[in-house]
Protein backbone atom coordinates (compact mmCIF):
# COMPACT_ATOMS: atom_id res chain seq x y z
CA UNK A 1 0.00 0.00 0.00
CA UNK A 2 1.39 3.41 -0.94
CA UNK A 3 1.39 6.50 1.23
CA UNK A 4 -1.66 7.86 -0.58
CA UNK A 5 -3.76 4.68 -0.52
CA UNK A 6 -6.71 4.46 1.86
CA UNK A 7 -8.55 1.27 2.65
CA UNK A 8 -12.32 1.85 2.96
CA UNK A 9 -13.45 1.33 6.55
CA UNK A 10 -10.18 2.48 8.14
CA UNK A 11 -10.96 4.66 11.15
CA UNK A 12 -7.90 6.90 10.63
CA UNK A 13 -8.10 9.54 7.86
CA UNK A 14 -5.73 9.32 4.90
CA UNK A 15 -2.61 11.50 4.80
CA UNK A 16 -3.12 15.15 3.88
CA UNK A 17 -2.57 15.84 0.20
CA UNK A 18 -2.44 19.09 -1.73
CA UNK A 19 -4.45 20.29 -3.47
CA UNK A 20 -7.45 19.91 -1.19
CA UNK A 21 -8.89 16.36 -1.08
CA UNK A 22 -12.48 15.37 -0.37
CA UNK A 23 -11.48 14.33 3.15
CA UNK A 24 -9.97 17.76 3.81
CA UNK A 25 -13.11 19.53 2.62
CA UNK A 26 -15.20 17.32 4.94
CA UNK A 27 -12.95 18.24 7.85
CA UNK A 28 -13.32 21.93 7.06
CA UNK A 29 -17.10 21.49 6.84
CA UNK A 30 -17.06 19.79 10.23
CA UNK A 31 -15.03 22.60 11.78
CA UNK A 32 -17.32 25.28 10.33
CA UNK A 33 -20.44 23.46 11.55
CA UNK A 34 -18.95 22.99 15.01
CA UNK A 35 -20.04 26.40 16.27
CA UNK A 36 -23.79 26.25 15.46
CA UNK A 37 -24.00 22.61 16.60
CA UNK A 38 -22.08 23.31 19.81
CA UNK A 39 -24.13 26.43 20.53
CA UNK A 40 -27.40 24.52 20.25
CA UNK A 41 -26.10 21.68 22.42
CA UNK A 42 -24.64 24.04 25.04
CA UNK A 43 -27.81 26.15 25.33
CA UNK A 44 -30.00 23.07 25.60
CA UNK A 45 -27.74 21.40 28.18
CA UNK A 46 -27.45 24.47 30.41
CA UNK A 47 -31.19 25.13 30.19
CA UNK A 48 -32.05 21.49 30.91
CA UNK A 49 -29.70 21.09 33.87
CA UNK A 50 -30.57 24.46 35.45
CA UNK A 51 -34.33 24.03 35.00
CA UNK A 52 -34.40 20.46 36.30
CA UNK A 53 -32.05 21.40 39.14
CA UNK A 54 -34.27 24.31 40.13
CA UNK A 55 -37.33 22.08 40.13
CA UNK A 56 -35.62 19.19 41.91
CA UNK A 57 -37.41 20.12 45.16
CA UNK A 58 -40.75 19.49 43.45
CA UNK A 59 -42.31 16.27 42.19
CA UNK A 60 -41.56 17.04 38.54
CA UNK A 61 -37.87 17.91 38.92
CA UNK A 62 -36.35 14.44 38.74
CA UNK A 63 -38.67 13.12 35.99
CA UNK A 64 -37.89 16.28 34.00
CA UNK A 65 -34.16 15.69 34.44
CA UNK A 66 -34.53 12.06 33.31
CA UNK A 67 -36.38 13.18 30.18
CA UNK A 68 -33.76 15.85 29.56
CA UNK A 69 -30.97 13.28 29.83
CA UNK A 70 -32.83 11.07 27.37
CA UNK A 71 -32.86 13.95 24.86
CA UNK A 72 -29.15 14.49 25.56
CA UNK A 73 -28.66 10.92 24.39
CA UNK A 74 -30.29 11.89 21.10
CA UNK A 75 -27.92 14.86 20.76
CA UNK A 76 -25.06 12.43 21.22
CA UNK A 77 -26.51 10.23 18.49
CA UNK A 78 -26.62 13.22 16.10
CA UNK A 79 -23.03 14.16 16.97
CA UNK A 80 -21.85 10.60 16.34
CA UNK A 81 -23.57 10.67 12.96
CA UNK A 82 -21.98 14.03 12.07
CA UNK A 83 -18.52 12.77 13.09
CA UNK A 84 -19.08 9.56 11.16
CA UNK A 85 -20.12 11.37 7.95
CA UNK A 86 -17.55 14.19 8.01
CA UNK A 87 -14.61 12.84 10.03
CA UNK A 88 -14.87 9.13 9.32
CA UNK A 89 -15.04 8.31 13.03
CA UNK A 90 -16.93 5.06 13.50
CA UNK A 91 -18.25 4.95 17.04
CA UNK A 92 -20.63 2.19 18.08
CA UNK A 93 -24.07 3.24 19.28
CA UNK A 94 -24.67 2.50 22.99
CA UNK A 95 -27.42 0.18 24.15
CA UNK A 96 -30.83 1.91 24.16
CA UNK A 97 -32.44 2.86 27.41
CA UNK A 98 -35.32 0.48 28.32
CA UNK A 99 -38.80 1.94 28.60
CA UNK A 100 -40.75 1.90 31.89
CA UNK A 101 -42.35 -1.47 31.01
CA UNK A 102 -39.01 -3.22 30.43
CA UNK A 103 -37.32 -1.42 33.33
CA UNK A 104 -39.87 -2.82 35.77
CA UNK A 105 -42.01 0.26 36.35
CA UNK A 106 -41.75 4.03 36.55
CA UNK A 107 -39.35 4.34 39.47
CA UNK A 108 -36.78 1.81 38.20
CA UNK A 109 -36.94 3.58 34.81
CA UNK A 110 -36.50 6.97 36.52
CA UNK A 111 -33.46 5.76 38.48
CA UNK A 112 -31.91 4.19 35.39
CA UNK A 113 -32.40 7.44 33.46
CA UNK A 114 -30.89 9.61 36.20
CA UNK A 115 -27.70 7.52 36.42
CA UNK A 116 -27.36 6.86 32.67
CA UNK A 117 -23.59 7.19 32.00
CA UNK A 118 -24.10 7.66 28.24
CA UNK A 119 -26.35 10.68 28.78
CA UNK A 120 -24.05 12.27 31.37
CA UNK A 121 -21.02 11.90 29.10
CA UNK A 122 -23.01 13.66 26.38
CA UNK A 123 -23.80 16.48 28.83
CA UNK A 124 -20.08 16.82 29.56
CA UNK A 125 -19.32 16.78 25.83
CA UNK A 126 -21.76 19.63 25.15
CA UNK A 127 -20.42 21.73 28.03
CA UNK A 128 -16.71 21.48 27.21
CA UNK A 129 -17.06 21.67 23.45
CA UNK A 130 -18.39 25.22 23.05
CA UNK A 131 -15.06 27.06 23.67
CA UNK A 132 -13.29 24.65 21.37
CA UNK A 133 -16.01 25.01 18.73
CA UNK A 134 -15.65 28.81 18.78
CA UNK A 135 -11.88 28.46 18.25
CA UNK A 136 -12.15 25.91 15.44
CA UNK A 137 -14.88 27.90 13.67
CA UNK A 138 -12.78 31.07 13.80
CA UNK A 139 -9.60 29.33 12.62
CA UNK A 140 -11.34 27.48 9.80
CA UNK A 141 -13.21 30.58 8.61
CA UNK A 142 -10.08 32.73 8.75
CA UNK A 143 -8.05 30.02 7.08
CA UNK A 144 -10.28 30.08 4.01
CA UNK A 145 -9.04 33.63 3.32
CA UNK A 146 -5.69 34.00 5.17
CA UNK A 147 -4.19 30.52 5.83
CA UNK A 148 -5.14 28.93 2.52
CA UNK A 149 -1.76 27.29 1.73
CA UNK A 150 -1.51 25.54 5.09
CA UNK A 151 -5.24 25.13 5.78
CA UNK A 152 -5.29 21.35 5.01
CA UNK A 153 -2.70 20.67 7.72
CA UNK A 154 -4.34 23.06 10.19
CA UNK A 155 -7.75 21.50 9.53
CA UNK A 156 -6.32 18.03 10.06
CA UNK A 157 -4.80 18.94 13.42
CA UNK A 158 -8.01 20.57 14.67
CA UNK A 159 -10.17 17.71 13.36
CA UNK A 160 -7.99 15.16 15.14
CA UNK A 161 -8.77 16.85 18.45
CA UNK A 162 -12.48 16.55 17.60
CA UNK A 163 -11.99 12.91 16.72
CA UNK A 164 -10.40 12.26 20.12
CA UNK A 165 -13.21 14.15 21.88
CA UNK A 166 -15.91 12.15 20.11
CA UNK A 167 -14.20 8.84 20.85
CA UNK A 168 -13.53 9.75 24.48
CA UNK A 169 -16.95 11.15 25.43
CA UNK A 170 -19.49 9.80 22.95
CA UNK A 171 -18.33 6.21 22.56
CA UNK A 172 -19.94 3.58 24.78
CA UNK A 173 -17.96 1.91 27.52
CA UNK A 174 -16.94 -1.44 26.02
CA UNK A 175 -16.91 -3.21 29.36
CA UNK A 176 -20.25 -1.74 30.41
CA UNK A 177 -21.89 -2.57 27.11
CA UNK A 178 -20.49 -6.10 27.21
CA UNK A 179 -21.85 -6.65 30.69
CA UNK A 180 -25.27 -5.29 29.68
CA UNK A 181 -25.40 -7.70 26.75
CA UNK A 182 -24.26 -10.59 28.96
CA UNK A 183 -26.82 -9.81 31.64
CA UNK A 184 -29.61 -9.59 29.08
CA UNK A 185 -28.59 -13.00 27.77
CA UNK A 186 -28.21 -14.43 31.29
CA UNK A 187 -31.65 -13.16 32.25
CA UNK A 188 -33.11 -15.31 29.50
CA UNK A 189 -31.18 -18.33 30.77
CA UNK A 190 -32.48 -17.75 34.31
CA UNK A 191 -36.07 -17.42 33.11
CA UNK A 192 -35.80 -20.59 30.99
CA UNK A 193 -34.17 -22.51 33.84
CA UNK A 194 -36.83 -21.42 36.34
CA UNK A 195 -39.60 -22.41 33.92
CA UNK A 196 -37.98 -25.83 33.36
CA UNK A 197 -37.66 -26.36 37.13
CA UNK A 198 -41.33 -25.49 37.66
CA UNK A 199 -42.34 -27.94 34.92
CA UNK A 200 -40.17 -30.63 36.53
CA UNK A 201 -41.74 -30.05 39.97
CA UNK A 202 -45.24 -30.12 38.48
CA UNK A 203 -44.45 -33.36 36.60
CA UNK A 204 -42.95 -35.00 39.69
CA UNK A 205 -45.98 -34.05 41.77
CA UNK A 206 -48.44 -35.21 39.13
CA UNK A 207 -46.73 -38.50 38.28
CA UNK A 208 -45.46 -39.32 41.76
CA UNK A 209 -47.00 -38.23 45.03
CA UNK A 210 -50.32 -37.09 43.54
CA UNK A 211 -50.87 -40.39 41.73
CA UNK A 212 -50.03 -42.33 44.87
CA UNK A 213 -52.41 -40.23 46.99
CA UNK A 214 -55.25 -40.75 44.47
CA UNK A 215 -54.65 -44.52 44.55
CA UNK A 216 -54.48 -44.34 48.35
CA UNK A 217 -57.84 -42.56 48.56
CA UNK A 218 -59.45 -45.18 46.31
CA UNK A 219 -57.91 -48.03 48.29
CA UNK A 220 -59.15 -46.62 51.61
CA UNK A 221 -62.61 -46.16 50.10
CA UNK A 222 -62.74 -49.81 49.09
CA UNK A 223 -61.42 -50.86 52.51
CA UNK A 224 -64.18 -48.87 54.18
CA UNK A 225 -66.81 -50.69 52.12
CA UNK A 226 -65.32 -54.09 53.02
CA UNK A 227 -64.85 -53.30 56.70
CA UNK A 228 -68.02 -55.07 57.87
CA UNK A 229 -68.26 -57.76 55.20
CA UNK A 230 -64.59 -58.78 55.00
CA UNK A 231 -62.56 -57.43 57.93
CA UNK A 232 -59.45 -59.41 57.01
CA UNK A 233 -59.52 -58.15 53.41
CA UNK A 234 -60.13 -54.59 54.63
CA UNK A 235 -57.18 -54.89 57.03
CA UNK A 236 -54.95 -56.06 54.18
CA UNK A 237 -56.03 -53.09 52.05
CA UNK A 238 -55.37 -50.69 54.94
CA UNK A 239 -51.93 -52.26 55.39
CA UNK A 240 -51.23 -51.76 51.67
CA UNK A 241 -52.45 -48.17 51.92
CA UNK A 242 -50.06 -47.62 54.82
CA UNK A 243 -47.18 -48.67 52.59
CA UNK A 244 -48.40 -46.27 49.89
CA UNK A 245 -48.45 -43.43 52.44
CA UNK A 246 -44.82 -44.12 53.32
CA UNK A 247 -43.83 -44.06 49.65
CA UNK A 248 -45.75 -40.82 49.06
CA UNK A 249 -44.10 -39.18 52.06
CA UNK A 250 -40.67 -40.28 50.84
CA UNK A 251 -41.35 -38.83 47.38
CA UNK A 252 -42.56 -35.56 48.89
CA UNK A 253 -39.44 -35.37 51.07
CA UNK A 254 -37.22 -36.00 48.05
CA UNK A 255 -39.08 -33.33 46.11
CA UNK A 256 -38.79 -30.83 48.97
CA UNK A 257 -35.09 -31.66 49.28
CA UNK A 258 -34.71 -30.91 45.57
CA UNK A 259 -36.35 -27.51 46.02
CA UNK A 260 -34.51 -26.43 49.15
CA UNK A 261 -33.44 -28.91 51.82
CA UNK A 262 -34.24 -28.12 55.42
CA UNK A 263 -30.76 -29.20 56.55
CA UNK A 264 -29.23 -26.49 54.35
CA UNK A 265 -31.40 -23.81 55.94
CA UNK A 266 -30.83 -25.03 59.48
CA UNK A 267 -27.20 -26.16 59.50
CA UNK A 268 -25.49 -24.77 56.40
CA UNK A 269 -23.42 -26.17 53.54
CA UNK A 270 -21.22 -28.54 55.54
CA UNK A 271 -24.11 -30.62 56.89
CA UNK A 272 -26.16 -30.35 53.68
CA UNK A 273 -23.31 -31.50 51.45
CA UNK A 274 -22.48 -34.34 53.82
CA UNK A 275 -26.09 -35.48 53.48
CA UNK A 276 -25.83 -35.36 49.68
CA UNK A 277 -22.52 -37.22 49.76
CA UNK A 278 -24.01 -40.04 51.83
CA UNK A 279 -26.42 -40.84 48.99
CA UNK A 280 -23.66 -41.03 46.35
CA UNK A 281 -22.80 -44.53 45.08
CA UNK A 282 -19.08 -43.70 45.46
CA UNK A 283 -17.51 -42.89 48.87
CA UNK A 284 -17.16 -39.11 49.15
CA UNK A 285 -14.99 -36.96 51.41
CA UNK A 286 -16.44 -33.51 52.15
CA UNK A 287 -14.32 -30.55 53.28
CA UNK A 288 -16.01 -27.17 53.77
CA UNK A 289 -13.75 -24.34 54.94
CA UNK A 290 -15.79 -21.13 55.13
CA UNK A 291 -15.34 -18.28 57.63
CA UNK A 292 -19.07 -17.62 57.57
CA UNK A 293 -22.19 -18.66 55.71
CA UNK A 294 -22.69 -16.91 52.35
CA UNK A 295 -25.94 -15.31 51.23
CA UNK A 296 -28.86 -17.75 51.04
CA UNK A 297 -29.07 -17.56 47.24
CA UNK A 298 -25.35 -18.32 46.80
CA UNK A 299 -25.53 -21.10 49.38
CA UNK A 300 -28.47 -22.66 47.56
CA UNK A 301 -26.69 -22.52 44.20
CA UNK A 302 -23.57 -24.09 45.71
CA UNK A 303 -25.66 -26.90 47.17
CA UNK A 304 -27.37 -27.70 43.89
CA UNK A 305 -24.08 -27.54 41.97
CA UNK A 306 -22.52 -30.15 44.25
CA UNK A 307 -25.72 -32.23 44.26
CA UNK A 308 -25.82 -32.38 40.47
CA UNK A 309 -22.10 -33.10 40.17
CA UNK A 310 -22.32 -35.97 42.67
CA UNK A 311 -25.27 -37.38 40.72
CA UNK A 312 -23.00 -37.34 37.68
CA UNK A 313 -20.36 -39.21 39.69
CA UNK A 314 -22.92 -41.90 40.61
CA UNK A 315 -24.11 -42.23 37.01
CA UNK A 316 -20.94 -41.84 34.97
CA UNK A 317 -17.81 -42.44 37.05
CA UNK A 318 -17.94 -46.16 36.28
CA UNK A 319 -17.13 -49.25 38.35
CA UNK A 320 -13.44 -48.35 38.56
CA UNK A 321 -14.23 -45.29 40.68
CA UNK A 322 -13.04 -45.81 44.27
CA UNK A 323 -13.74 -42.41 45.75
CA UNK A 324 -14.67 -38.77 45.23
CA UNK A 325 -14.12 -35.54 47.10
CA UNK A 326 -15.96 -32.25 47.59
CA UNK A 327 -14.02 -29.15 48.63
CA UNK A 328 -15.61 -25.75 49.31
CA UNK A 329 -13.67 -22.66 50.32
CA UNK A 330 -13.63 -18.89 49.99
CA UNK A 331 -10.98 -16.90 48.10
CA UNK A 332 -11.42 -13.15 48.54
CA UNK A 333 -14.85 -12.30 47.07
CA UNK A 334 -15.42 -15.69 45.40
CA UNK A 335 -16.82 -19.01 46.60
CA UNK A 336 -14.97 -21.95 45.07
CA UNK A 337 -16.18 -25.53 44.75
CA UNK A 338 -14.17 -28.51 43.52
CA UNK A 339 -15.73 -31.94 42.96
CA UNK A 340 -13.34 -34.69 41.83
CA UNK A 341 -13.46 -38.44 41.31
CA UNK A 342 -11.08 -41.17 40.13
CA UNK A 343 -13.52 -42.69 37.65
CA UNK A 344 -13.31 -43.23 33.92
CA UNK A 345 -13.26 -39.51 32.95
CA UNK A 346 -14.20 -38.35 29.48
CA UNK A 347 -17.02 -36.11 30.72
CA UNK A 348 -18.90 -34.48 27.83
CA UNK A 349 -19.15 -30.70 28.22
CA UNK A 350 -20.60 -29.98 24.79
CA UNK A 351 -23.88 -28.15 24.31
CA UNK A 352 -26.92 -30.12 25.44
CA UNK A 353 -25.12 -32.06 28.17
CA UNK A 354 -25.85 -31.72 31.87
CA UNK A 355 -22.51 -30.02 32.47
CA UNK A 356 -23.21 -27.50 29.70
CA UNK A 357 -26.55 -26.67 31.32
CA UNK A 358 -24.89 -26.32 34.70
CA UNK A 359 -22.32 -23.98 33.17
CA UNK A 360 -25.12 -21.80 31.75
CA UNK A 361 -26.78 -21.62 35.16
CA UNK A 362 -23.55 -20.53 36.79
CA UNK A 363 -22.86 -18.01 34.04
CA UNK A 364 -26.26 -16.45 34.72
CA UNK A 365 -25.11 -15.48 38.23
CA UNK A 366 -21.61 -14.37 37.14
CA UNK A 367 -20.12 -17.75 37.98
CA UNK A 368 -17.66 -20.00 36.15
CA UNK A 369 -17.50 -23.76 35.55
CA UNK A 370 -14.24 -25.48 34.53
CA UNK A 371 -14.14 -29.19 33.68
CA UNK A 372 -11.00 -31.33 33.44
CA UNK A 373 -11.85 -34.88 32.42
CA UNK A 374 -9.19 -36.76 30.43
CA UNK A 375 -10.28 -40.19 29.25
CA UNK A 376 -9.50 -42.83 31.84
CA UNK A 377 -8.03 -40.39 34.39
CA UNK A 378 -11.00 -39.19 36.44
CA UNK A 379 -12.86 -35.88 36.44
CA UNK A 380 -12.25 -32.62 38.26
CA UNK A 381 -14.95 -29.94 38.09
CA UNK A 382 -14.28 -26.52 39.59
CA UNK A 383 -17.11 -24.04 40.08
CA UNK A 384 -16.66 -20.41 41.05
CA UNK A 385 -19.44 -18.21 42.43
CA UNK A 386 -19.50 -14.59 43.61
CA UNK A 387 -19.36 -14.31 47.40
CA UNK A 388 -22.15 -12.33 48.98
CA UNK A 389 -22.43 -11.87 52.71
CA UNK A 390 -25.50 -13.23 54.44
CA UNK A 391 -27.92 -10.58 55.65
CA UNK A 392 -28.66 -10.99 59.35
Amino acid sequence: MTATDHTPGDDAPPPVRAPFSAVTWKEIAYLLSNFPAALIGFVYTVFMVSTAGGLSVTAIGLPLLACGLFLSRQLGRLERARARDLLGVRVEEPSPMPGPARAGGFFPWLWAGLKDPVAWRTVLFELVRLPWAVLTFAVALTGLFVLWPVLPWVARGLANVDRAMVRGLLSPSDELERRIAELESDRGVVVDTAAADLRRIERDLHDGAQARLVALAMGLGLAKEKLLEDPEGAAAMVDEAHGEVKLALRELRDLARGIHPAVLTDRGLDAALSSVASRCLVPVKVAVDLPARPAEAIEGIAYFVVSELLQNVSKHAGPQARGASVEVWRAERRLLIRVSDDGRGGADVRGGSGLAGLGERLDAVDGVLVVESPEGAGTVVTAELPWRDRVA
